[in-house]
């Protein structure tokens, strides 16, 4: 549904335009039952006036049914505004499994975005009409919220945490990028682009681009830290098996089990204790202050692809092979590098 409001931003994205409804309605029905209730005041004023200083008002009974049609009325409608807003939120926040992914890490005060593909982007972002797309966020600092009025999309980026959202842009165009959470004194700086393109155009302007894949920085970085000792694809490990893992359910000691996404491999790197998967024993030490967020993502991404591609080996929470193995997690052969993977401050490709 299509509601075009003319001094509201563009709509150029599929949701905007439920956005726009219902806020409309919202509208709407303020100001319907505020001028209702300002005729009713005006009339009970005139009509019920005193006329005689010594006037004393007759004795009034209450109405059962007025009181019933005032409270469920007013109930149904406030039901029907929250399962709208509802459906809006859930779709808005469920992301379709094609979409394209694209990640996101905040820091004071710029925007960095990088690709599949290897691309970077600094305050800018170029995506293909027509196409889903998936922002998986993070922030190196203080709390961020990224908000593009066009797409009637905005979301809180917190430390410590992935947030996700999706957005389907309907009309090629350039559109304004914000941060709409004071951040700090250059906060109001905090902006940018987002640069939708024709399909063939993007296609042209991924091919210029000369970085390496996000899922291939990943890789190396998984050989660097030494993860690879421990997570063998053979079973032999003292860590879980990391291919067919990702969007599976990890069984975890205690009978729980866990959606193997972003999240969880995030909270697996910095706190390998706090979910430790069925069969093996925490041995694996923290990365926390070893490895940056751009790195995190790095191997986010290495073990989404993993996750994908080899969907036939066994996938962490089965049971370990050989039945004594040791290890939880990777268990790093030396001292994990600290420096940046791939350039965190790159310029934006042209």
């Amino acid at each position: 549904m299509q509601v075009s409001v003319p001094f509201a931003p563009d709509q150029a994205s599929t949701y905007s335009g439920e956005v726009d409804a219902l806020y409309g309605f919202l509208w709407a029905l303020t100001i319907g039952v505020g001028a209702v209730l300002t005729i009713l005041i005006i009339y009970f004023a005139v009509k019920y006036r005193r006329r005689t200083e010594d006037e004393i008002p007759k004795a009034v009974e209450g109405s059962l049914k007025l009181e019933v049609v005032w409270t469920v009325i007013p109930f149904f409608i406030a039901m029907g505004i929250f399962t709208w807003g509802a459906s809006i939120y859930y779709k808005r926040y469920s992301p379709p499994s094609e979409a394209l992914d694209v990640y996101v890490v905040a820091k004071q005060w710029m925007w960095k975005f990088q690709h599949l593909d290897g691309q970077r982007e600094i305050n800018e972002l170029h995506i293909p009409v027509g196409r889903k797309i998936k922002l998986t966020m993070t922030t190196e600092d203080v709390i961020h919220s990224l908000f593009v009025p066009a797409f009637r999309l905005k979301m809180d980026v917190v430390p410590g945490k992935y947030s996700s959202i999706w957005f389907q842009p309907t009309e090629a165009g350039r559109y304004h990028l914000f941060c709409a959470e004071y951040c700090g004194t250059s906060h109001s700086g905090m902006i940018g682009w987002i640069d939708v393109m024709e399909p063939s155009e993007y296609q042209s302007w991924l091919s210029g681009g000369s970085g390496e894949a996000l899922a291939a920085s990943g890789e190396k970085l998984f050989q660097q830290l030494g993860c690879v000792t421990c997570h063998r694809s053979d079973g032999q490990g003292r860590g879980p098996i990391l291919e067919g893992l990702f969007g599976k359910e990890a069984a975890l000691q205690g009978g729980q089990k866990v959606t193997a996404d972003e999240a969880y491999v995030r909270e697996s790197i910095l706190n390998p204790k706090a979910k430790v998967v069925e069969g093996y024993q925490p041995i694996m030490p923290t990365f926390q202050g070893l490895v940056t967020e751009e790195q995190l993502l790095q191997l986010v991404a290495y073990v989404k692809s993993i996750g994908k591609t080899q969907t036939g080996t066994n996938p962490a929470g089965a049971s370990p092979s050989p039945p004594n193995k040791m290890g939880a997690a990777a268990v790093p052969t030396g001292p994990p590098q600290t420096g940046r993977s791939g350039g965190a401050e790159a310029k934006k490709p042209r």
